[in-house]
């Protein structure tokens, strides 16, 4: 069986990671495991049993935030990665480092492709992009995977924070002007994981960057609709607005939507469409719930 080594265990898609079944996962919290602290490291990427993979699912993720703390952001979405992936190439332990679409500059009309240019226009996705040389550069059997708009049924998300202001708002605006991929986390680690034991089967990608994301593409104005669809609301409760009516530290994409070419063509099995993924998440899980 797979042994996989999950880094950032407590955030939503570490949470995930553990559910799925087939593979021995061990995925400690950011309390568990400090993914800034070499010796940590050095010590959790040692002790894994062969066949091995480390996915790095630790991130710094507070969009708006990371303005005001960008050594912070840095030390995790950057330094933290170039450790890990150090430690996984010394005992050649193969490597996917999770990215984003934010390291995109937004102003695309046609999803972006592994090879399209980046240039990403806030510190949160200035320090992802870091990340991804740092762990392409390393010298490890490294992948880098972007994904974007995650959700799930854990930690703060779109979805979890859609489902609270249902219940206790009659209306809401939401921003109709920035398109991007929902992806449920639950479908992201199933897809990560068959990634890993192709790897581990020695048929891993050529491509070291790939895009994995929820099928299509909408506003935040049109998930937020599907969201209150699902939770049996009046859609009509949502109203749209523009990114200037809304205004954050933080510059967001325009078009942030990635294209899935990169891993259709690896072999792999294409993430479901959005909607479709979203009923099936409402189905598992109530997001009401805090958790």
């Amino acid at each position: 069986m797979l042994n996989l080594l999950v880094t950032g265990g407590g955030g939503q898609l570490g949470r995930s990671l553990a559910e799925v079944p087939g593979v021995a996962v061990h995925a400690p919290t950011s309390a568990e495991l400090d993914v800034t602290s070499a010796g940590a490291v050095i010590e959790a990427v040692s002790s894994l049993a062969a066949p091995a993979v480390v996915i790095n699912a630790a991130a710094y993720t507070a969009v708006d935030k990371a303005e005001s703390e960008p050594a912070r952001a840095f030390a995790v979405n950057a330094d933290a990665p170039r450790v890990l992936a150090a430690a996984c190439s010394s005992r050649n332990v193969p490597l996917i480092h999770v990215s984003t679409d934010y390291v995109f500059a937004g102003d695309a009309t046609t999803p972006y492709d592994v090879d399209s240019p980046v240039g990403p226009q806030g510190t949160y996705g200035v320090t992802k992009l870091a990340g991804e040389d740092a762990v392409l550069g390393s010298g490890a059997r490294s992948w880098v995977v972007r994904t974007s708009w995650v959700y799930s049924a854990y930690g703060s998300n779109f979805v979890k924070t859609m489902a609270r202001l249902e219940s206790s708002r009659e209306t809401l605006s939401v921003v109709d002007d920035q398109r991007g991929a929902p992806t449920w986390a639950a479908d992201l680690a199933a897809g990560l994981v068959e990634l890993a034991n192709r790897i581990a089967e020695g048929a891993a990608p050529a491509s070291r960057i790939l895009h994995c994301t929820g099928g299509g593409e909408t506003t935040w104005f049109e998930f937020a609709r599907a969201v209150f669809t699902e939770l049996g609301a009046d859609p009509d409760r949502v109203s749209p607005c523009t990114t200037a009516d809304y205004p954050t530290p933080a510059k967001r994409p325009a078009y942030s939507v990635l294209s899935n070419a990169s891993w259709v063509e690896a072999g792999l099995t294409p993430l479901r469409p959005w909607r479709e993924a979203l009923s099936a998440a409402f189905a598992a899980h109530d997001f009401r719930v805090s958790s």
